[in-house]
């Protein structure tokens, strides 16, 4: 085996980190500040941070739906920048500003009219008590109500600042997300738990923080984008009520549709799954909300390095370098691999520790040291079904990347924790394991899909 084949040189990992730096440094203040809010909601009890964890699951279903639909549209987006063809960047961002708000529409209205019934689904009276039951039920209302508003300049945010990304210029969205989240820890400190003569809000104080964070991230990606427009030069006329190209518009409908649902019906198998290990009570709810705000912080450079080949390998794809867009793929993902062994060595090594920061159960506490090392040894297995799942995506196969990605956590994953939660006494940490280990078939397919080379197809010449 030549193993230059799966190592870059020097100037191979200058480029790697001109895109990808940016990305982990945003990810990396993101999942860090969010562990900090996650303790901070903990300080308050475990079934306020229940409450909280099972919002942001449901809350995620609308906020992937609208992600998944501009990475639709942004799969064009990279190519016809790689192209040089800003006309079509420009209709690009046309498309996913529609899309978003149709998204927005029905997610609000969802929620404000079915809200409290999808909450109740993760109430299992035959593992918690009555009481119990109406003060998470409480806390997710009021907690939810605000989050609504917070949706529009998320989704917002999503639309504009993906441009600027699949341009390759990936600081702007990196500064927008600091500024975001730390205002979002900031008001954190002083709303949830009332200091410098603010009203001590619980989980209301964490909701308004939040919803102020992401106006502020809005700010900060639409002047960045405006201050730059001379080299943005797609910006102009954007918002001007344009024809969209009919040919474009029914290749984004035929390659996105898959995507956009992909990333729904992955969300709803994940809040499934979530309501499945509910049946083991609000402790197991609480051990699993500790467990993914985490290993999230740790698996930052796996998802960093997978945007990165959206973005590098799409732009290639784009420019006809079709072999260089292989090459180029086949390293990136061997060096996620590699570094996401060296993370997840470090998260087993440091599992018990970060539990200990949350103000919940002795019992909550150990289950979460547990599933945090259960997550640390499957790190390197994510990393690789992440690497195929954007480099399918980036060579527009988005059929397939429904099938190994969405369909797969349902019919696969989703079976597997409910048959297990339903059907058997196993404890929630064998679960957590087997429905985890569920991954590594997806895995496998996805590397034989990447070997057979069927992804690398220029979708804008």
């Amino acid at each position: 085996m030549n193993i230059r084949r799966y190592i870059g040189d020097r100037n191979f990992y200058k480029m790697v980190a001109a895109v990808a730096l940016p990305i982990v440094i945003q990810n990396a203040i993101t999942n860090f500040v969010n562990l900090l809010d996650n303790m901070m909601v903990g300080q308050i009890g475990t079934l306020p941070m229940s409450a909280v964890s099972i919002s942001n699951q449901l809350l995620q279903i609308i906020n992937l739906a609208i992600i998944g639909s501009v990475n639709a549209v942004g799969i064009f987006g990279a190519q016809f920048y790689g192209k040089r063809d800003m006309d079509g960047v420009r209709d690009c961002m046309r498309i996913k500003l529609l899309v978003t708000a149709l998204f927005l529409v029905v997610g609000i209205s969802l929620f404000l009219g079915f809200g409290n019934r999808l909450v109740g689904l993760y109430m299992d009276p035959a593992a918690n008590t009555r009481d119990d039951i109406a003060a998470t039920l409480a806390y997710s209302h009021t907690y939810l109500r605000i989050m609504l508003i917070g949706l529009v300049p998320f989704g917002l945010s999503m639309a504009v600042g993906s441009v600027s990304r699949e341009a390759g210029r990936t600081v702007l969205n990196m500064f927008s997300s600091i500024a975001g989240v730390l205002t979002n820890f900031v008001l954190n400190y002083i709303l949830i738990f009332g200091h410098f003569g603010a009203p001590k809000l619980g989980v209301a104080g964490a909701a308004i923080a939040t919803v102020i964070a992401r106006f502020t991230e809005l700010a900060v990606i639409s002047f960045g984008l405006w201050r730059n427009r001379h080299e943005f030069t797609f910006l102009k006329d954007v918002f001007r009520i344009a024809k969209l190209p009919g040919d474009l518009l029914k290749r984004v409908i035929i390659k996105g549709t898959p995507l956009t649902m992909n990333e729904i019906l992955w969300s709803v198998g994940l809040a499934a799954i979530s309501q499945c290990y509910s049946t083991r009570g609000l402790d197991a709810i609480a051990s699993i909300n500790i467990t993914m705000t985490i290993t999230n912080v740790f698996s930052i450079l796996c998802m960093a390095f997978g945007m990165s080949i959206s973005i590098l390998v799409g732009q290639r794809l784009g420019a006809g370098k079709i072999e260089e867009a292989k090459d180029m793929d086949r390293k990136l993902l061997t060096t996620s691999v590699l570094v996401n062994v060296f993370c997840g060595t470090l998260l087993f090594l440091s599992a018990p520790l970060f539990p200990s920061f949350y103000n919940v159960s002795p019992h909550v506490k150990e289950l979460a040291s547990v599933l945090l090392r259960i997550a640390a040894v499957m790190l390197p297995l994510q990393a690789i079904y992440y690497g195929c799942y954007f480099t399918l995506r980036a060579g527009g196969k988005t059929v397939i990347t429904f099938l190994f990605d969405s369909a797969y956590t349902v019919c696969v994953s989703l079976v597997i924790a409910f048959i297990l939660t339903h059907f058997t006494s196993l404890p929630i940490t064998v679960i957590y394991f087997c429905v985890l280990l569920a991954d590594l078939p997806k895995a496998i397919i996805g590397l034989y899909l990447l070997h057979k080379g069927i992804w690398a197809n220029n979708l804008v010449s």
